[in-house]
């Protein structure tokens, strides 16, 4: 897989993620917030969909340019924020997470073990 594919599989769920969050909260959240959340709740988890939208247009931005310093954050920086979603996932299922955290542990590590090997073919050696 090249870079430029991953950082566009990325955007897209990115930004259905977030999409998810800010339009279809308790949708989204399904198995993990309650029928009756408090309008505080779902305001909460609206503030979460906004920066996955940034990071969805950044990836998509810059899914075709070349080596740079820039780029190597953004690849560093994905690789982090996906293998720390997916450690969370992880100790979400040892503490009694909702059964579809199952389904984002195989997402989220898949993302984050494109990310190093990618990375590691890809990142500008300074």
């Amino acid at each position: 897989m090249k870079l430029s594919t991953l950082l566009s599989i990325a955007s897209v769920y990115m930004v259905l993620a977030g999409l998810g969050f800010i339009l279809f909260p308790q949708a989204f959240g399904r198995g993990a917030v309650p029928s009756d959340a408090s309008p505080a709740l779902i305001a909460y988890l609206r503030l979460i969909g906004s920066p996955m939208l940034g990071i969805s247009v950044l990836n998509w931005m810059s899914r075709k340019e070349g080596p740079s310093t820039a780029r190597n954050a953004i690849i560093i920086g994905n690789t982090v924020g996906f293998a720390v979603i997916a450690a969370l996932d992880i100790w979400g299922l040892f503490n009694d997470a909702r059964p579809a955290t199952k389904v984002f542990v195989v997402i989220h590590l898949l993302f984050t073990l494109a990310f190093l090997i990618l990375g590691r073919k890809n990142i500008l050696k300074g």
